[in-house]
């Protein structure tokens, strides 16, 4: 099988397991039901997750380190996003802040 054809069978499988995961939330949610705790519970194990996914993005490029300048401009998007700034402003302030200290010569 070559190449572009495993990326095909992936890119279908993937497809449709998310469309299989998508649907099953409303056709499960009148047959199933977990406590208030539960729900809160994996409320914060959604946001944790997404955080992680976030800081390691932030922090590595492949396997190495990737510099102070993305980390820094991750720190400033994120505080700017907590000072409830736009989204524009958020990205903008973000990408000028990693730009501004590579420009300096902190990668």
């Amino acid at each position: 099988m070559s190449h572009s054809m495993s990326v095909v069978i992936g890119v279908a499988t993937l497809a449709l397991g998310t469309y299989l995961l998508r649907i099953a939330g409303p056709a499960l949610r009148s047959r199933m039901s977990v406590s208030p705790r539960i729900a809160a519970l994996m409320d914060r194990a959604a946001v944790v997750l997404l955080l992680a996914v976030a800081a390691t993005g932030a922090i590595y490029a492949g396997h190495d380190f990737a510099g102070w300048a993305r980390p820094a401009g991750v720190a400033v998007g994120v505080i700017a996003a907590i000072c409830r700034a736009p989204i524009a402003a958020v990205v903008i302030l973000a990408a000028a802040t990693a730009a501004g200290l590579r420009a300096v010569g902190i990668a």
